[in-house]
């Protein structure tokens, strides 16, 4: 069995980053800039944007964090967005989620200007990912991408099975794994929790993706022996420890891992990547936008 050390995979990739961020600034050039625009103080969104503006430092981009209270409305978060679209100084942004109830998802993520939409959930964004087209993959999907192809792991002719259908992840990296592409070439199966007889179809796997945002939810009995299994979900438990809660995926990960031929840790794995995806999503905005 081997770990995949999505830390290890993660700082790998923000010293190939920071080198380029290095050789853009002895150009004389301004450093590539991402922001985030968090509204409200959801304790998982205040974490995941530290997260961004530390790993911004890291590797020499220029970091931006506005800060918006929860009753913000609608039209003035618009009016921010609309703002960053036409600021030449920035090259992406993303909105944090979730959002306050009172404000449309899908009206503001729609507002993004496609070319800064380095959280890849912009209709224009998705529907080149489905056409194969150049353009910002969505982040944690792009992470699990490079956690396959920087391990080394053969795809091509493999079943693939995801477990879980959203938007975010589930969806997206179906369709990435199954393009005509390295990593790609899969068979996929994407299962929820509608689909009958779910835990038979995941044992038929060679590589395994959980997403179901269920703790735990995947035992051993689910994976074929030598499978590889991608562990999308982080879970806090409560307990009676110091921190009093500890993290656990949606892979039971003692039982399971005995199984396979590769398995992403939690912590550890998948979720160290996101922030990085975003980071290379940024990159390659800056390069679009000055080689023209």
């Amino acid at each position: 069995m081997h770990l995949i050390d999505g830390k290890k995979i993660a700082s790998e990739i923000k010293k190939e980053l920071a080198a380029k961020s290095a050789e853009i600034i002895d150009r004389g050039e301004r450093a590539p800039h991402l922001a985030a625009i968090l509204v409200g103080e959801d304790p998982a969104s205040l974490s995941y944007v530290g997260g961004k503006e530390r790993a911004c430092h890291e590797v020499g981009f220029t970091s931006t964090i506005y800060r918006l209270d929860e009753n913000t409305s609608e039209g003035r978060l618009l009016e921010i967005i609309d703002f960053l679209n036409k600021d030449d100084e920035l090259d992406g942004f993303i909105v944090q989620l979730p959002l306050p109830a009172h404000i449309s998802v899908d009206r503001v993520i729609s507002a993004i200007d496609p070319k800064k939409d380095v959280d890849g959930f912009h209709p224009v964004s998705l529907g080149k990912m489905l056409l194969g087209q150049p353009g910002f993959l969505p982040a944690t999907p792009y992470g699990i991408i490079q956690l396959i192809e920087r391990s080394k792991i053969e795809t091509e002719g493999k079943h693939c099975v995801v477990l879980g259908r959203s938007n975010i992840v589930g969806t997206p990296i179906s369709v990435m794994l199954s393009r005509k592409a390295n990593p790609g070439n899969c068979t996929v199966t994407l299962c929820h929790t509608k689909t009958p007889n779910l835990k038979e179809i995941a044992a038929t796997a060679d590589i395994l993706i959980a997403a179901m945002g269920q703790p735990e939810f995947v035992t051993a009995d689910m994976v074929k022996q030598d499978a590889v299994v991608i562990d999308v979900g982080i879970h806090r438990i409560p307990d009676k420890s110091e921190k009093g809660y500890h993290i656990v995926g949606d892979v039971k990960f003692a039982e399971v891992a005995p199984k396979c031929s590769y398995i992403t840790p939690v912590p550890g794995g998948v979720g160290v990547m996101t922030v990085v995806s975003l980071l290379m999503n940024t990159m390659k905005a800056y390069e679009s936008k000055f080689s023209k």
